[in-house]
């Protein structure tokens, strides 16, 4: 018998989806506390967070792909971020027809002490894995991160097909 197919299979599976309902929750209820903290809206607080994984400036357009909102819900984004002076806007230089969102480093370093005083508990928690424990964690998200983006893109379908 596989392990895939093992008796227990069922129950395990079920606990799975409690667990993961649970695990979801959470993670959205703390990324809406850490946004209420900085005073902002969790979308743009994820947001900021993804700007800051890029290697450059990006596009409104790249900020709607990122986020899997649609690029009128990117533009109010960014237009609420430039208002909050997280970020600027800016002709690119190479292609004046384009606009490139920059974040402001003075801002990110705000945001990143927030995060700072929050990595030690995530640490400590990551530490208690072996590194094959690790492994899997990141494959996981990795995996996640995806399945989410393609869950997004075809939410979006089904509500412009309605």
């Amino acid at each position: 018998m596989s392990q895939k197919s093992h008796p227990g299979r069922g129950a395990l599976m079920a606990e799975l989806t409690v667990e993961s309902r649970r695990y979801m929750a959470a993670f959205a209820l703390f990324n809406q506390a850490v946004a209420d903290h900085l005073r902002l809206h969790p979308t743009d607080l994820q947001c900021l967070n993804l700007l800051g994984l890029e290697a450059a400036p990006v596009t409104t357009g790249r900020i709607a792909e990122l986020t899997g909102l649609t690029t009128g819900s990117a533009t109010r984004l960014v237009d609420r971020l430039e208002r909050g002076g997280y970020v600027t806007r800016e002709r690119d230089t190479v292609d004046r027809r384009r606009v490139l969102v920059t974040t402001v480093p003075e801002r990110m370093v705000e945001i990143g002490a927030v995060w700072e005083r929050l990595n030690g508990a995530w640490a400590a928690m990551f530490e208690a894995y072996d590194d094959d424990e690790v492994a899997l964690l990141i494959a996981h998200m990795r995996r996640t991160v995806e399945l989410s983006a393609l869950q997004v893109e075809s939410l979006r379908e089904a509500a412009g097909g309605a």
